[in-house]
């Protein structure tokens, strides 16, 4: 068994510019450069707002941080998001002690995600003379 089959990952394409990646697996040095790449893809195709699930992430060490890092980094370079959904407590609580949730919203479930990428992208009130 090679170490990507320790992860899984499984994409909904939303729109042109939006994809739910939900992961399943731990999120570790031996798994995290194939979720790069499996996000990376999605950045290639114009996918500039990912939601990552992490439902069935059960654990996550600090190159799982890099890799969410690195990807929220990513998708700011051509003006997109990154929105962690759905995290098990134990993960949860690691991206709130490393303050990762301060810079990158962490939603109860993807349709929240979801919901607020739309919300975002909806036009404010106009400005009044």
């Amino acid at each position: 068994m090679s170490h990507a089959d320790l992860l899984s990952v499984e994409v909904t394409v939303i729109d042109e510019r939006t994809a739910v990646a939900a992961v399943c697996g731990e999120l570790d040095t031996a798994t995290g450069t194939a979720l790069h790449h499996q996000l990376a893809n999605q950045l290639a195709h114009g996918r500039r707002h990912l939601v990552l699930d992490l439902r069935d992430v059960p654990f996550m060490d600090s190159s799982g941080l890099g890799i969410v890092i690195r990807v929220h980094n990513d998708t700011k370079k051509v003006g997109g998001s990154v929105q962690l959904a759905a995290a098990s407590p134990v993960v949860r609580r690691l991206l709130d002690l490393t303050g990762i949730s301060v810079g990158i919203p962490v939603r109860d479930t993807p349709e929240e995600a979801l919901f607020a990428l739309a919300s975002a992208s909806l036009p404010g009130p106009a400005a009044s003379s």
